[in-house]
């Protein structure tokens, strides 16, 4: 018999870990940098009270303000990168507790500041941004900060609301502890039982890919019943994460816990509704992908552990350095500069921490903050939809160091509703180049599959997963309860809707789905954002690859703006509106034209 296992943090070889060095060189610089932050605290209260005097004053605060937050990010991003790759190592998770705390803590600290600014009056606070050099670049600050003044409490309000940021980060980290490093998965074997393979957070992708339906579906099985065995506690957690959600949106003076997510990046309600109507109205789409998923598979009932079986007998290899190359060229019509900057953090300036281990969080994902270069966590695993991950992050990586280059450190963030077209531009563009240069069958089927369970995930999962999140929090609005057996009836009922009859779900397991996304629905109507932001990603790369005039130009401009502009004027300058329904159905157009493509390839 044999075993395929993953090893532990410490026999990953270096070069395929990210530099946390670059942040602090040692974990005692750290904690010399976290009681800086501590202290410079103290020099919050000579601005309190004093905002008003001048605009010289003002600046002085804006100022400080910037340069406390990038200090306290970087303490709380060499904390948590730290804790993402070994959730076993109780310093790190030590260290992060302690970074949340001071964040908490920063927040509470500089509360003051906004309702102090309201009450000198946006007139007043114009006039100086007009007349006084140092204030020039914050006119889009005091228009959001206009904006949003219904929603802005008391200084004391704003104070308790920063303080209680720490305990509301329980719940999370409760599901994140449980599902990352207490977990434990029964092995996958093969139909013969000769070969047996461990499950964790970084191998179930390549497993759910592996050609044994027996793998794929002993793989499946142990991941969702792992997390079954603690739903009662993982649903505690979640039913806490959305009244919590509730509470803020309520002390906020919002009518809803959905406008809560959309008012601060500006996206009107209608572009969450419009993305879920058009979703169930392209459900045909996925049908007819299932059909042919199991006419070319040759089983009489598709289940979810078939969705990503290889549809060709021998899946391409990608080795890591082969999937930068790729990538690297199929992001050319971008510029030497983009492509240079990406191959150098791909190889050499060790930005991403790469392959499995051990204790290794969940999923992919990339972080940073000005100051720093990026840092991407995944784990690859040598294949296609390893190289797309990969491209996915990078696109996401690139998008932060434009914003960090361009923008002070009050608009170097840009919003979720923004970040997920960078990612998804990445891995449209990747696609293209390889559909054109590799003409071989069995890569056209395997780009394809890629492609589909990429898209399967943000146009299918994600829609599917906001569904359950905006049922949720009506609930809770409500005052229903949300217990485990709630939320997997509502989930499954969801998911069997989606499917159709082409797909027949194992409800226990299907209605588990939400356990199994730890981060995600923790943040507030995060994962629609998913779904809009493939749909701009396609547009925006249409316009490039066709060489339409001024395209390149217009999305690099779009990376570089960071949050200095709200999202959807952002995109519009691009050239795309996601507040209608065309780039939508537009996507869902790509979506068809590949399983048509597949078709042809198979049929």
């Amino acid at each position: 018999m044999t075993t395929t296992a993953v090893p532990p943090r410490a026999e990953i070889p270096v070069e395929f870990t990210w530099d946390l060095a670059s942040i602090f060189p040692t974990s005692a610089s750290w904690e010399a940098s976290l009681a800086e932050v501590n202290t410079r605290l103290a020099e919050t209260r000579r601005f309190q009270g004093r905002l008003g005097e001048d605009a010289e004053q003002l600046a002085d605060w804006l100022e400080y303000w910037q340069t406390l937050l990038k200090e306290m990010q970087r303490v709380v991003m060499y904390a948590a990168l730290d804790y993402s790759t070994d959730t076993h190592n109780q310093a790190a998770a030590a260290r992060r507790a302690q970074a949340t705390t001071l964040a908490a803590t920063v927040q509470a600290a500089t509360a003051f500041a906004e309702p102090e600014l309201m009450a000198i009056g946006l007139d007043k606070l114009r006039l100086w941004q007009q007349n006084h050099p140092r204030l020039a670049r914050y006119g889009h600050y005091l228009d959001n900060l206009e904006r949003l003044s219904p929603h802005v409490r008391s200084a004391e309000v704003e104070e308790l609301l920063g303080q209680i940021e720490d305990p509301f980060e329980t719940a999370a980290n409760t599901h994140g502890i449980l599902t990352n490093s207490e977990l434990t998965f029964a092995m996958a074997h093969n139909e013969e039982g000769s070969e047996r393979y461990e499950v964790t957070h970084g191998t179930l992708g390549a497993l759910l890919t592996h050609a044994d339906r027996t793998v794929r579906r002993t793989a499946w099985e142990s991941y969702a019943d792992a997390h079954i065995a603690v739903h009662n506690t993982l649903a505690n957690a979640l039913a806490t994460g959305v009244k919590q959600d509730v509470f803020l949106a309520r002390a906020r003076r919002y009518s809803s816990s959905l406008e809560a997510a959309l008012t601060p990046p500006n996206i009107p309600a209608a572009v969450f509704h419009n993305l879920i109507a058009t979703f169930r109205r392209n459900l045909p789409t996925w049908h007819r992908y299932w059909r042919l998923r199991r006419r070319v598979l040759g089983v009489d009932t598709l289940r979810e552990y078939d969705i990503k079986a290889p549809l060709v007998a021998e899946p391409l290899p990608v080795p890591y350095r082969q999937a930068v190359d790729w990538i690297c060229a199929g992001m050319a019509p971008l510029g030497e500069e983009y492509v240079n900057v990406l191959r150098r953090g791909a190889l050499s300036e060790r930005w991403i921490d790469l392959y499995p281990n051990k204790g290794k969080q969940l999923g992919a994902f990339s972080y940073g903050g000005p100051g720093t270069h990026p840092f991407i966590m995944m784990s690859y695993t040598d294949d296609l939809f390893s190289m797309s991950t990969l491209a996915h992050e990078l696109g996401h990586s690139l998008h932060s160091f434009y914003s960090w280059r361009t923008q002070p450190v009050i608009y170097a963030r840009y919003t979720l509703f923004a970040a997920e077209v960078a990612s998804n531009f990445n891995q449209a563009m990747v696609r293209d180049y390889l559909l054109r240069t590799q003409p071989e069958r069995a890569f056209q089927i395997g780009l394809i599959e890629e492609a589909m369970s990429n898209f399967h995930r943000y146009f299918f999962l994600m829609p599917t997963l906001a569904r359950f999140e905006l049922e949720l929090h009506e609930r809770a609005e409500q005052g229903e309860a949300l217990t485990a057996a709630v939320l997997n009836d509502l989930m499954a009922d969801l998911f069997a809707e989606g499917y159709g009859t082409e797909l027949v779900t194992d409800r226990a397991r299907t209605g588990n789905t939400w356990a199994q996304f730890s981060t995600h629905l923790y943040a507030n109507f995060y994962v629609y954002q998913y779904a809009t932001g493939i749909a701009g990603a396609h547009a925006l790369a249409r316009g490039v690859l066709s060489g339409e005039p001024g395209a390149v130009d217009r999305y690099l401009e779009f990376l570089r703006a960071g949050g200095s502009r709200y999202p959807l004027d952002a995109l519009r300058q691009a050239g795309v509106d996601l507040c209608s329904p065309e780039p939508l159905d537009t996507a869902f157009a790509v979506l068809a034209g590949y399983v048509e493509r597949l078709e042809q390839l198979l049929l």
